[in-house]
Order: C-alpha cells, then structure tokens, then sequence
C-alpha cells in the first residue's frame, strides 16, 4: 500500500475526509519542507497525558496517587466528604 501525500493548503481543504481515511488505515502524509509527516491515531493514557503536561517522571505520579488516596481515605474518617448526587445547589448548602 502507497502513502498518499498532499500539501498542507490540500491537506487543509480535505482535513475531515483525511482524518476519517486515516482512521480506517490509509497511510497519509502532509509534506511539509521536504518532510513528510503522517497522519495517525494514536492512544493516550492518562498518565502519558500526565507525564506530557506536567513533565513528571512516572514515580513522581505515583508518589502524587499515593498521597491524593491517603489524603482522601483520612477526610472520609473524618466525615469531610459528601455525596455528589447532581444537585450542587444542595451540596454548596450542606
């Protein structure tokens, strides 16, 4: 199977129908300054987004889910959370 290529300004007029053929498979390529870059879906995980957007190493993630869970299993014993049903009229009157 070929990649098919295009120019951005092609690329920019078609980019939906780009996107879905890139989805179904079809290997598409912008060329950009002699360069081709392709089109593909790709899967993210939280803690890609997390080590993207915050620069954290994967044991700074983990040290940080420790202490949110610690944090949050010590104002349950302290009764300090509430139950979200819906209402956050109800739940900002107490």
């Amino acid at each position: 199977m070929s990649m098919t290529t295009l120019t951005p300004t092609q690329a920019r007029v078609n980019l939906s129908q780009l996107l879905h053929r890139a989805l179904n498979g079809d290997d598409i390529g912008i060329v950009i300054n002699g360069k081709i870059v392709a089109l593909r879906p790709v899967t993210v995980e939280s803690t890609d987004y997390a080590a993207r957007t915050y620069n954290v190493t994967p044991d700074e993630l983990a040290n940080f889910e420790t202490s949110v869970h610690a944090k949050i299993k010590k104002d349950r014993r302290a009764n300090k959370l509430r139950e979200f049903t819906g209402d956050i009229e109800t739940l900002i009157k107490g």
